[in-house]
């Protein structure tokens, strides 16, 4: 990938650019949960999303933030924490994105008195390719068993809000993205079995409309 590696929840965020904030928040959120999850700093407790660790740190503070906030509130199944507060994790990755040079925050006013801030997407060509290498992957270019397990994380999370809408058969789409999920969660059934709980939650959330971008 152009510039270093992006976070799982970063992608999402390109994958899923151009929609509506309600419906891109729970995409980027379950990309933080599906990465914790992955770590093994998140744990399932019978259904219930468990930190491993009060103290554990990842160093990337849109995990951490997502890890405090876990650790401070109610106990939730995996579903609910799809959506709830989604906008916070969407915030924080937005903010990262502007500080690797991915996206631009631009201030404005709205209606010249109310102060808000716009973020356009800055590295184009990144997520040109990014795109490129989504619909190559769903399409069947090549063997699921062959994708990079987080590619794979993320093409999962991805179909299950609704990106992007290739191919056009149903039926082709949801083999492809049964396929991306086994091989996802292959290293680890634990991961397998939340990272189903994810993509539940994002079928149950707003759907994603499209992956075209160009506002």
């Amino acid at each position: 990938m152009l510039n270093g590696p992006l976070s799982l929840p970063a992608r999402l965020c390109l994958l899923g650019w151009d929609t509506d904030p309600g419906r891109l928040a729970p995409l980027v959120r379950s990309g933080a949960l599906a990465e914790l999850a992955r770590r093994g700093l998140l744990t399932d407790d019978d259904g219930i999303v468990t930190p491993l660790d009060l103290d554990s740190r990842t160093g990337d503070p849109v995990l951490d933030g997502l890890l405090e906030l876990v650790s401070e509130s109610l106990p939730h199944r995996w579903r609910p924490w799809v959506t709830l507060h989604a906008r916070h994790t969407l915030d924080a990755v937005r903010e990262q994105m502007v500080a690797e040079g991915i996206l631009r925050a631009e201030k404005h006013r709205v209606l010249g008195v109310f102060p808000s801030v716009e973020h356009v997407l800055a590295d184009t060509a990144r997520a040109d390719a990014l795109h490129r290498e989504a619909r190559s992957i769903l399409a069947g270019s090549v063997p699921a068993e062959s994708v990079p397990e987080p590619t794979a994380t993320a093409l999962s999370l991805a179909t299950a809000a609704g990106l992007p809408p290739e191919p056009d058969d149903d039926s082709a789409r949801d083999r492809r993205a049964e396929a991306l999920t086994r091989r996802a969660g292959a290293s680890a059934p634990a991961f397998d079995a939340i990272l189903r709980e994810l993509r539940a939650g994002l079928a149950d959330a707003s759907p994603v409309p499209s992956l075209t971008r160009g506002r």
